[in-house]
């Protein structure tokens, strides 16, 4: 072996994505319910400008992403000083992380919550600081307001929650930013905020307007449906917006994602009425769960999460021979996606499977 002289990323855990179909699979392809895609295909506007970009990819796409910024600005009344796009959210809080937090410095986030929280941290040389969830699956922002100190750079909040769904009300985050230090950076990391239907869970860009420590992530992997293309972005203060484009990937946002992000911006009408339809299967999976006697977190996203400890592995095979891959987490539970009509049917029957099988305390 080459005596190479290299980090020692030991400590780093390896990102580990949804679990995907077997290409050779027999029979009809399993739903993969593991990652939180978007069931459906591209709107007929956004194929129209990916196919009008295409003859451009031997370019370089454009730095400062004119016509995307353009349109976010306008939609969100900020400068565009106050933006920052990224190669999709997961780039954007690595952004964040690595324009805030160097070696040693600390960064809180809740656990379980994110899964590239921990690892993204570590790869910036800082410490995570991982607060567990409340017996309900929800942030305790009040331990992790204690788990601040004198080294803790960024505090992140997901909201909803990756994986368990659920979310922080207004007055948990007022409470909570109310007694937050002024020079430690809070970020709202909103990915399904779209889904987000809580009549009492706050709306980051107010925050962002009124708290000059709060900045917000945000992707268009979800709802829009381009994960495929990875394009995300952040609201932050000048300063910290500035800093974190001093770490962005260069040309990280290809031209054909920002052409297909500002076409779904355009069509947002459309897009909407997917995101109900998800919304409304969403209502009626958990009625059905409900129904067989489960009792899982209020989700706000669109996927479930199911707390199974140490059913989960076992849970999740039962759930593969139903057609059905899920994103496990050993000895915690598993999530899963909300999808097409059919996948979903499978989930209900899935889960009195599970049931039956006595997979569930």
């Amino acid at each position: 072996m080459s005596p190479l002289r290299l980090r020692d990323l030991s400590g780093i855990p390896d990102y580990k994505p949804g679990k995907a179909a077997p290409a050779s699979s027999r029979g009809p392809a399993p739903f993969k319910l593991s990652s939180n895609e978007n069931p459906y295909p591209p709107l007929r506007s956004v194929t129209e400008a990916l196919n009008g970009s295409a003859a451009l990819v031997n370019r370089y796409p454009e730095t400062a992403a004119s016509d995307l910024t353009r349109e976010l600005c306008t939609r969100f009344a900020v400068e565009p000083a106050q933006l920052v796009l990224g190669s999709g959210s997961v780039e954007i809080v690595s952004q964040l992380i690595r324009a805030t937090a160097g070696e040693g410095d600390e960064v809180v986030f809740a656990w379980r919550s994110f899964e590239a929280y921990p690892m993204l941290t570590l790869a910036a040389g800082a410490v995570p600081v991982r607060v567990p969830l409340t017996a309900d699956h929800r942030h305790d922002l009040d331990a992790m307001l204690a788990a601040i100190t004198e080294r803790t750079r960024l505090v992140l909040v997901c909201n909803p929650n990756n994986p368990t769904g659920t979310v922080v009300t207004r007055d948990e985050l007022d409470r909570f930013l109310g007694q937050v230090p002024p020079d430690v950076t809070v970020v709202i990391d909103e990915a399904y905020v779209q889904f987000n239907r809580h009549a009492d869970s706050p709306q980051g860009i107010d925050y962002f307007r009124r708290h000059p420590n709060v900045a917000v992530a945000h992707t268009f992997s979800k709802a829009y449906g381009l994960a495929g293309l990875r394009v995300g972005y952040a609201l932050a203060p000048v300063q910290l917006a500035a800093a974190m484009r001093k770490v962005a990937l260069p040309f990280g946002v290809t031209a054909l994602a920002q052409a297909a992000a500002v076409a779904s911006l355009r069509a947002e009408d459309e897009l909407a009425e997917r995101v109900e339809h998800l919304v409304r299967e969403r209502t009626r999976v958990t009625r059905a769960l409900a129904e067989q006697g489960w009792r899982l977190p209020r989700t706000e996203a669109n996927f479930l999460w199911f707390p199974l400890g140490g059913h989960t592995m076992a849970a999740a095979a039962e759930f593969e021979t139903h057609g059905l891959l899920v994103r496990p987490f050993a000895g915690e539970g598993f999530r899963v996606t909300i999808a097409e009509v059919e996948a979903n049917d499978a989930v209900i029957k899935a889960a009195r499977s599970v049931r039956d099988a006595g997979l569930y305390d």
